[in-house]
């Protein structure tokens, strides 16, 4: 039994195939309950609907980026506090301190290993 067992998870990245690798590490850590968004508006769509525990999403995506989508989520009172992991390719010390500065709980730079996904969601999930 994971201690992630009850854990909703929405994944949120415009490529398929990295949705669809993140969503593999996931299982491997327990992690069974994904919704998956392919954008910032499509996130918030899945957010009205399901009940999250933690939202992973990337930062470079068409229509609403995960900085837009962070900044949305802290703007709203019922999702504040909620747990996010934002993910990137960009590695610039701007990116870090504009998603920290908005609000991000961790951050965690492509490519990544599985370990660093587990590690970075047990440090922000209580």
């Amino acid at each position: 039994m994971s201690k992630f067992e009850n854990l909703q998870v929405l994944l949120v990245d415009d490529i398929k195939s990295m949705r669809t690798m993140i969503r593999g590490i996931l299982f491997n850590i327990g992690i069974h309950k994904i919704h998956d968004a392919a954008d910032g508006h499509e996130a918030l769509s899945v957010l009205k609907q399901q009940e999250i525990d933690l939202i992973i999403s990337d930062w470079n995506m068409p229509k609403m980026d995960g900085l837009e989508l962070l900044k949305a989520v802290r703007a709203d009172e019922k999702y504040k506090d909620m747990p996010f992991l934002m993910i990137t390719a960009e590695n610039r010390k701007e990116n870090v301190i504009d998603a920290i500065q908005a609000g991000t709980s961790e951050f965690i730079a492509k490519p990544f290993t599985d370990g660093t996904l587990r590690e970075k969601i047990d440090k922000i999930v209580k």
